[in-house]
């Protein structure tokens, strides 16, 4: 794990404004030709997952307005940052209500590891935003039942309707 003070940096070229500058020693030490997911502590907050990304200037990891208020992050004041290299599976912690579906129906695992690391980030995330156990769980089946009927083929449209059918069970 490497620590370093840094402040809030703010792009003004596009939607994604505020970010974490990394310094290219450090991003380099964190990633390889096919790895860029790293865990980051802010102000001893965290462990957050994150992606290395690269601008002109600097390397960065994106800040979401969540994680400014909650952490009262701004671009003045230094704060604390921890980075260690992300070993997860997926880039991501996985909800041990989705991880017993992954482990007990194997249609559904196929599936969802057939899918890209960013689309199975995205699912393990829609998963992990929410706090109640049995909602996990429900947002979980839908999930997996979503992708066994369309045989892998990933419709955000269509899996919301399964949460909704999944949510009124």
């Amino acid at each position: 794990m490497i620590s370093f003070e840094e402040k809030l940096g703010k792009f003004d070229f596009n939607h994604w404004h505020y970010h974490i500058p990394v310094p290219d020693a450090i991003a380099e030490k964190m990633m390889d030709e096919t790895h860029r997911r790293v865990l980051i502590w802010i102000k001893d907050s965290g462990p957050y997952h994150m992606a290395l990304m690269k601008a002109k200037e600097c390397w960065y990891v994106l800040v979401n307005q969540d994680l400014r208020k909650k952490l009262d992050l701004n671009e003045e004041k230094p704060f604390s940052v921890k980075i260690e290299r992300d070993q997860s599976e997926f880039g991501h912690e996985v909800p041990d209500e989705f991880q017993v579906l992954l482990d007990q129906d194997e249609a559904g695992n196929e599936y969802f590891r057939a899918l890209t690391p960013g689309k199975q980030r995205s699912l393990i995330f829609i998963v992990t935003t929410v706090k109640n156990s049995e909602s996990r769980m429900r947002k979980s089946l839908a999930i997996i039942h979503h992708l066994k009927l369309a045989k892998g083929k990933l419709d955000f449209k269509q899996l919301n309707e399964w949460f909704k059918h999944y949510n009124n069970l």
